[in-house]
């Protein structure tokens, strides 16, 4: 999504909180090497999971009824990943949000109290 190279990401796992947080690891985890990526996309192809990928996707859009057999797809998806994209970093941000406030109740209970307002209070 940010179009990154290999190194910026790894850069990035290793120094961004977001990041952490959407691949599910620890603050202090040191991250990885670039060179996993392009590893990790070499094998992808070399076994043609790409392929076994979009099928397992194509079956999932079928069996929710987004797809319909011989119907007319809509190849001009611009407007739909624009969204998606929008919504994915708003979900983002609160997710972060919401990970952030749930580890300072932990670490720093008597701070967050000093400067959050609990859920009980009208706005």
């Amino acid at each position: 999504m940010e179009n990154l190279t290999d190194r910026q990401a790894a850069d990035a796992v290793r120094s961004r909180l977001d990041w952490k947080y959407c691949l599910s690891l620890e603050l202090t985890d040191a991250g990885f090497d670039h060179t996993v990526l392009s590893e990790f996309r070499t094998r992808l192809v070399a076994l043609s999971a790409e392929e076994r990928f979009l099928e397992a996707v194509v079956d999932l859009c079928k069996a929710q009824g987004w797809l319909k057999a011989r119907g007319r797809q809509r190849t001009d998806s611009t407007h739909i990943l624009a969204k998606v994209r929008a919504l994915n970093r708003v979900e983002l941000v609160g997710e972060t949000l919401r990970a952030t406030l749930n580890v300072l109740a932990i670490v720093a209970p008597d701070w967050l109290r000093a400067h959050a307002l609990p859920d009980w209070v009208d706005r």
